[in-house]
């Protein structure tokens, strides 16, 4: 009877990581983004933007490259210091993925909208939405 116990969690952790290494798009590419977002890390973060995307802090919005993005988000920062960041939600098509959050920064409270797609062969931020929670 012992025996046949371990052979049976020996095969349903076999068949765990099977289908673990099976979904290939397992990966949660929220999680660095988060802990950049949470640190305030615009350098690192700017490394997840697309060449060019849609970024909107308190309904100020523009289409910018990587680099004036990474500037938008790094004035922002100066001004909000960021004290916490957590997903509340996420969901996930063909090749996209979108999650939404809320950031705790400069003593205030802010609604976070992140969408992503798949580029070749890793996600890259299309729209990063910040508006703040009234």
């Amino acid at each position: 009877m012992r025996m046949r116990i371990k052979l049976f969690l020996a095969s349903a952790a076999l068949l765990l990581c099977l289908s673990a290494w099976a979904g290939g798009d397992s990966y949660d590419v929220f999680v660095p983004i988060s802990k950049y977002l949470a640190s305030g890390d615009s350098e690192s973060l700017s490394a997840w933007f697309s060449d060019n995307l849609e970024i909107s802090i308190m309904s100020s919005t523009s289409d910018s490259s990587r680099n004036q993005a990474k500037q938008i988000l790094k004035t922002f920062f100066a001004s909000h210091t960021p004290r916490s960041f957590e997903i509340n939600h996420t969901a996930s098509r063909t090749n996209s993925k979108y999650a939404l959050g809320y950031l705790n920064a400069g003593g205030e409270m802010f609604e976070v909208t992140i969408f992503v797609s798949k580029n070749k062969d890793r996600y890259l931020i299309q729209q990063l939405k910040i508006d703040r929670i009234r």
